[in-house]
């Protein structure tokens, strides 16, 4: 479904071992779908990290000097990765502008933009806040956090489905993951029972309301086994809890998100820190002019 066919897999490298693992993580993801990767090393520090945050200016010339020997082996690492899978097309950019604009604008036109799941190493001593939240709020595709140490494992990928439309991107992401990872797909509904129904009847809404998310997805994708998951809860605990062993954990942003300077909803955010597996969040797809 997605047609962004040309579209490349985005990378933010900073020769940290965070960052090493998103490139292991980004390439394997590249290969499978035939994409081309794009490898940004960043340098720089300066940003509009938020109001309050200041940086000291002389910190970019400190790192640049390991910013090609950082590029060097990210770009070994991702043919290396990748090769085993599919040839594909990996470039790499070497930039000393401030991380979050540059990845952001990047953003626009990626397919997806991996980032590692804390601060990246050289900037963590002179940023507050996260990087990988940061984008995530920000960036023009959906944004996929991998934690240190991740390997590419067997298990499902599994999608928070919320009760309105805000999940059919991360619905429909699933799915092609699913596709391409070679593994089932696990849908996850969380309710509450609160209100005058009883909890039979919740859970039956509940039901109802993940089959019409997932309407025609099993068609477009036969390959996929989809298993349907509705539970009563909190939806970040109960998205975390089904997805402790999953291959990633894909989540839908709300409408109210889509500004830049909007902070993440609340389940996406829980999701986003809590999780110890790749996490992929997605945006409402934008309206037709």
């Amino acid at each position: 479904m997605s047609t962004m066919s040309n579209a490349s897999i985005l990378v933010g490298v900073d020769g940290s071992e965070v960052a090493l693992a998103a490139v292991r993580w980004a390439a394997v993801d590249a290969a499978h779908r035939r994409a081309p990767l794009h490898l940004v090393s960043l340098t720089g520090v300066l940003g509009d990290y938020g109001s309050g945050v200041e940086i000291e200016r002389s910190v970019p010339a400190r790192y640049r000097w390991g910013g090609s020997d950082a590029l060097e082996i990210a770009y070994a690492t991702a043919v290396a990765e990748s090769a085993p899978i599919n040839r594909i097309e990996v470039t790499a950019e070497l930039t000393d502008a401030a991380p979050i604009p540059v990845l952001r604008r990047r953003s626009e036109n990626a397919r997806l933009l991996v980032v590692g799941a804390r601060a990246l190493g050289a900037f963590s001593r002179a940023m507050l806040g996260s990087l990988s939240t940061a984008l995530a709020r920000q960036a023009g595709c959906p944004v996929a956090v991998i934690p240190q140490g991740v390997e590419h494992g067997d298990g499902p990928v599994v999608v928070g489905v919320d009760a309105d439309d805000s999940s059919a991107a991360a619905v429909e992401l699933a799915f092609e993951e699913a596709v391409f990872r070679g593994t089932d797909l696990v849908a996850t509904h969380a309710f509450s029972s609160c209100g005058d129904g009883s909890l039979a009847e919740s859970r039956e809404q509940a039901e109802e309301s993940l089959d019409r998310s997932l309407a025609g997805y099993s068609e477009a994708y036969p390959e996929v086994t989809v298993r349907r998951v509705v539970v009563e809860g909190r939806p970040a605990r109960r998205l975390l809890e089904v997805g402790e062993k999953a291959e990633s954990i894909v989540v839908g942003s709300r409408g109210h998100d889509e500004l830049p300077s909007m902070p993440l909803g609340s389940v996406s955010r829980a999701v986003l820190h809590g999780a110890e597996v790749p996490v992929i969040l997605t945006r409402p797809a934008s309206p037709a002019p």
